[in-house]
């Protein structure tokens, strides 16, 4: 099976790639011929991840399926949530948006944070959502340099490493992204048994 992940991150394709494996093909918007970007305005994440995805399908007419992901901090009430992406404004910068979160953070004992994303799939003009979170806690600085985003901040329940010190492997087993995918990928294996049967 072929799909379009509608995204611009490469990082993202990557991840979610090495989780799919080699049952579907997954190509980028590149691959579709879509150099835009993507519309993201909503103020919650599902309604972010089905304007990329319905963006997508409308305008070039092939599956897809758009993600979005926030981190929700307790202790700042959710924040930044929907808006981690562009959380210390705009050109988007991971560097800034981390130094504003630890800013923010700083003196604070309650450290538990989350991250969430929805996955919005459109097949053969239906619409599905899927959801993954991994709860943890942010740091008070950075740790490891792998994966991208809010990473070396976040340090998963359970884990003595920060999913910037994760392997892919080990990051998509645990991660919000990971689980969100594993749902996607059930679904779609059943629905090709399904079809198959």
């Amino acid at each position: 099976m072929k799909i379009c992940f509608a995204t611009n991150n490469l990082k993202k394709i990557e991840e979610v790639k090495a989780a799919l494996g080699s049952e579907f093909e997954i190509v980028s918007l590149q691959d579709i011929g879509c150099f835009e970007e993507l519309p993201e305005t909503g103020d919650t994440l599902d309604h972010n991840a089905f304007q990329k995805a319905r963006y997508v399908k409308s305008n070039f007419g092939v599956d897809c399926f758009a993600d979005d992901t926030g981190l929700e901090v307790d202790a700042l009430d959710g924040a930044p949530g929907v808006y981690s992406g562009r959380f210390a404004g705009e050109p988007r910068s991971d560097e800034r948006n981390i130094a504003l979160l630890l800013d923010k953070m700083s003196g604070i004992s309650d450290r538990k944070a989350r991250f969430r994303t929805v996955i919005a799939l459109i097949l053969e003009d239906r619409e599905y959502a899927f959801e993954g979170v991994a709860s943890g806690e942010i740091l008070g600085e950075k740790v490891g340099s792998g994966g991208f985003g809010y990473d070396p901040v976040f340090r998963p329940n359970g884990f003595d490493r920060t999913f910037a010190e994760l392997s892919l492997v080990e990051k998509n087993e645990i991660s919000h992204r990971g689980k969100a995918v594993k749902a996607l990928i059930s679904f779609l294996r059943n629905r090709n048994i399904g079809d198959k049967a």
